[in-house]
């Protein structure tokens, strides 16, 4: 089994955003028609379907929704991360996203309505994965 079979494919539409995640920034989707952002990325605007869209930086910061620890999964590499959390971030510019705890910190210090900000995990030369833990300070 390819090693890397868990990782995004980056496509022509994720481009920007997997480029962006290697140089430490996190985008999100932006629509000029109905001036609304949104995530995950996709050309049209879920929202009126228009594609005058474009890529803006985002803070990165937010608060946690909610989360879920895994504390099994039999596939490679996720038995070897076990336990390991999946959170949900409503970001400060509008939009809920789905990434990872920083699996170098303690899953005790995950609550829901904590300050986070996201980091990135180079996995590969192509992909740093977003993770996300508390504000500093």
């Amino acid at each position: 089994m390819d090693e890397t079979w868990y990782l995004p494919v980056v496509d022509s539409e994720s481009e920007p955003f997997w480029k962006a995640a290697r140089e430490g920034r996190f985008l999100i989707m932006h629509c000029r028609a109905c001036d609304r952002p949104y995530f995950y990325p996709r050309r049209y605007c879920p929202r009126c379907w228009s594609d005058d869209t474009e890529w803006r930086e985002s803070s990165g910061r937010g608060t946690v929704y909610s989360y879920s620890v895994i504390h099994q999964n039999p596939a490679p590499p996720f038995r070897d991360w076990a336990p390991y959390a999946v959170v949900l971030v409503d970001l400060e510019e509008g939009v809920r996203v789905m990434g990872n705890w920083d699996r170098t910190l303690d899953l005790d210090a995950l609550a829901v309505g904590l300050p986070v900000q996201v980091t990135f995990e180079e996995i590969t030369d192509e992909i740093a994965l977003p993770r996300f833990r508390p504000i500093e300070g």
